[in-house]
């Protein structure tokens, strides 16, 4: 199965990926970057239509190219920024795309918390690794927010849509986070993270 956001969902008057996202400039930018985070982590196939890689503000016209000018603002070059490096991450972290049709690539870490508009999921290899998604649907930023662990170790944070790189407000872990043996979630050990607001971060277990 694909997870399109194609050609029909930005033209006939239905408006870009950035003008549907709510709140000002700032959370459209942040959230297009969650929105894509979120579609290359989950289970499926991706597909995006021209324009919405770099969160061209104006629908597709079929008589104008792109408009490549946005390019210069640094928010519009840092979503292609993200949108490049979560490609690189997908292609390169087999997790993410190994076991996209069976049940074992997938499983929820947290899908109740809904007071926080917060959701956390594994995605799992065929060799068992697994990388850790969290996603912030609220412009609220998450202090020592504390995620089950399905293995104790350090957690290396591999991608975070918060990042000045890609536009964000730049909060995030510093690299690296030890679990600590305290059981959370159903899961025996557990890590407090620092979540963005409308971010999604990517956490991977650092093998010995």
């Amino acid at each position: 199965f694909v997870l399109p956001f194609s050609h029909d969902e930005v033209v006939h008057g239905k408006g870009s990926l950035w003008n549907k996202m709510p709140g000002d400039a700032w959370q459209k930018f942040a959230n297009v970057r969650l929105l894509f985070v979120f579609q290359a982590t989950w289970p499926g196939k991706k597909l995006n239509f021209m324009g919405n890689e770099f969160a061209q503000k104006q629908e597709w016209r079929v008589s104008h190219e792109l408009d490549w000018t946005l390019l210069q603002q640094q928010q519009h070059a840092g979503v292609q920024a993200a949108h490049r490096d979560l490609n690189r991450c997908y292609k390169n972290t087999p997790a993410l795309h190994q076991l996209d049709f069976a049940a074992e690539g997938f499983s929820w870490v947290d899908c109740q918390d809904a007071d926080q508009s917060v959701i956390s999921y594994l995605r799992r290899a065929k060799d068992g690794t697994f990388v850790l998604v969290i996603l912030n649907f609220t412009p609220v930023p998450r202090s020592a927010y504390r995620i089950g662990v399905p293995a104790s170790g350090i957690y290396r944070e591999i991608f975070n849509s918060d990042s000045t790189y890609y536009g964000g407000s730049n909060l995030g872990n510093l690299g690296n986070i030890a679990s600590v043996p305290m059981p959370w979630m159903g899961f025996s050990d557990s890590i407090a993270i620092t979540l963005p607001p409308l971010a999604g971060v990517i956490f991977s277990l650092q093998q010995p």
